[in-house]
């Protein structure tokens, strides 16, 4: 699933193809999509708009209009955005939707696994959407390590699942959260209300530091992800422990183990993140 890093990536790609543009046609041919919405009602409401800003919150793309609504677009699993001059973009069994712009280009977006959403929504519907699903960016200034420590306070989940709740930390998902737990040296089951002031220093270091990393990497492909341009990520060349179960650690040397923990794999080293 793309994570922060992934979803920045593609805001960055696709803001100035679609900032200051307008909508002069849309086509929406999953019902998927936009359910429980007729994917015709959103089409013809996006036509004739234009856009604002392209915005990230968490994991979601914000596509801000001149009218106030904005286009709440998540990827989920395997979603992208594409671009291509008008009529140009190649024939795909998994485009979803396109937007043709008034500047000449068309906008698609494809999905294998079908779990995106497009959802359509009014200024005063936006924030208590966005407000009831995320808490705090973590690579904003005010993101500090008092602020992790509160969060993480009295919270006796294992660290990693604390990590992977968007309402307590937005945009951090499986990758990010196993690359900065081993950055910290912290194992993934300590229950992150009883994590010292060190640790979390630590941990709120290596957070922003793993997740920046992605970010200048363009993310990490393994199988679906590439950005609008169609390159892929390479932040998947960098791992430390993500998927290298049997590989030596780079940091002291023993094999990587995995294990299960809220049901998501996790990846550690079983020397320098001793639980």
């Amino acid at each position: 699933m793309p994570e922060l890093p992934e979803v920045e990536t593609v805001r960055r790609q696709i803001a100035p193809v679609l900032e200051g543009a307008t909508i002069t046609a849309a086509e929406i041919v999953d019902p998927r999509l936009t359910r429980p919405v007729e994917p015709d009602l959103v089409a013809e409401a996006l036509v004739g708009e234009r856009v604002a800003e392209v915005d990230r919150r968490g994991k979601y793309l914000l596509v801000r209009l001149d009218s106030g609504r904005t286009l709440v677009v998540h990827l989920r699993m395997t979603g992208s955005l594409r671009h291509a001059a008008a009529g140009e973009l190649p024939e795909d069994a998994h485009r979803r939707a396109t937007l043709r712009l008034d500047t000449g280009r068309d906008v698609a977006y494809r999905d294998v696994r079908r779990f995106g959403t497009w959802e359509l929504l009014d200024p005063d519907h936006l924030r208590p959407y966005l407000s009831a699903r995320l808490g705090p960016e973590p690579l904003v200034a005010s993101f500090s390590g008092a602020k992790l420590a509160r969060l993480a306070e009295g919270r006796r989940a294992p660290v990693k699942s604390f990590l992977l709740d968007q309402r307590r930390i937005a945009g951090v998902g499986n990758i990010y959260a196993d690359e900065a737990l081993w950055r910290a040296r912290i194992h993934p089951r300590r229950p992150a209300g009883e994590l010292g002031e060190d640790e979390l220093a630590r941990l709120h270091r290596a957070l922003r530091a793993a997740l920046r990393k992605g970010v200048e990497l363009q993310g990490s492909t393994l199988r679906e992800y590439s950005t609008p341009n169609g390159t892929p990520g390479r932040m998947q060349r960098e791992f430390h422990v993500y998927g290298r179960e049997g590989e030596p650690c780079d940091r002291c040397g023993p094999p990587i183990e995995r294990t299960v923990i809220g049901g998501r794999g996790s990846w550690f080293c079983p020397v320098c993140q001793q639980s």
